[in-house]
């Protein structure tokens, strides 16, 4: 590997490696205050929200326009949407929770799931952005920076979400670190698979694909997943809040970055 690659794969281990700083919140929350559990799951739907409909599913439609127009593209990216809000619920459905009763589940079996499921998914969303940051670096180290930056911001957060309902579940710090951790360690596998195997046959409309299917995925998280969660822990108007900063932060790092 020359230096221009590891460059690029070294960058996009930085930016998955953001989320083990939201994994590092369950060191110091404390498994009591369930306000936080509430506020950290709004803030991380919030989160999710956002970016899938103010970043994912409109660079998926302008990278689909790019081959069929945009008409097409746009019913396209609305398609893969709502196929990714079905994958989620397949994978949610197959999660080995889902075979035991819903009403024998206690609240920690309920929040281990959760963060499970959560860093699933994250570590899918995760995959193309690895993709992205390293095609980007090695085209142009400084766009790639930006991109690296803008990611790691964006999985800060994505780390609480996987973090605190594991923490709450088990009361183990360490496992609800590497939880986080680990589900960051998608973007370096997916440069790294990049490199080896995809340079060469991925394209505008490979992304386009990925990140409307993605941006389906973290809509289902945050609305079937995070936000009935969070109300269990708060009440109506302390988790629409964090839904709020949620999206508040994530706005502010795309338009900074």
């Amino acid at each position: 590997m020359n230096n221009q690659v590891l460059h690029a794969l070294f960058l996009s281990f930085l930016a998955g490696a953001a989320t083990s700083v939201g994994g590092a919140l369950a060191f110091v929350i404390k498994k009591e205050n369930l306000r936080v559990l509430s506020l950290g799951l709004g803030f991380s739907a919030g989160v999710m929200i956002y970016v899938s409909f103010m970043e994912l599913l409109p660079q998926a439609k302008e990278a689909l326009s790019a081959l069929y127009g945009a008409r097409t593209a746009g019913w396209t990216g609305v398609g893969l949407f709502f196929a990714g809000i079905v994958l989620a619920w397949l994978i949610d459905t197959l999660l080995p929770s889902h075979h035991v009763e819903e009403h024998t589940l206690d609240k920690s079996a309920k929040l281990k799931h959760l963060g499970i499921f959560t860093a699933l998914a994250l570590a899918a969303h995760n995959f193309p952005e690895g993709l992205a940051t390293f095609m980007a670096s090695m085209n142009d180290t400084s766009l790639g920076i930006s991109i690296a930056v803008a990611v790691g911001i964006h999985n800060i957060p994505e780390g609480v979400a996987v973090a605190l309902p594991v923490y709450h579940a088990t009361g183990r710090r360490c496992k609800a670190f590497w939880y986080s951790a680990l589900s960051g360690l998608a973007e370096p596998v997916g440069a790294l698979i990049g490199f080896l195997l995809l340079r060469s046959l991925l394209n505008e409309a490979a992304f386009g694909v990925m990140f409307a299917l993605i941006s389906g995925i973290m809509v289902y998280i945050a609305l079937d997943e995070l936000l009935p969660t969070a109300h269990e822990y708060g009440d109506g108007h302390q988790v629409i809040w964090g839904v709020v900063a949620g999206m508040m932060v994530m706005a502010i790092s795309l338009e900074c970055f």
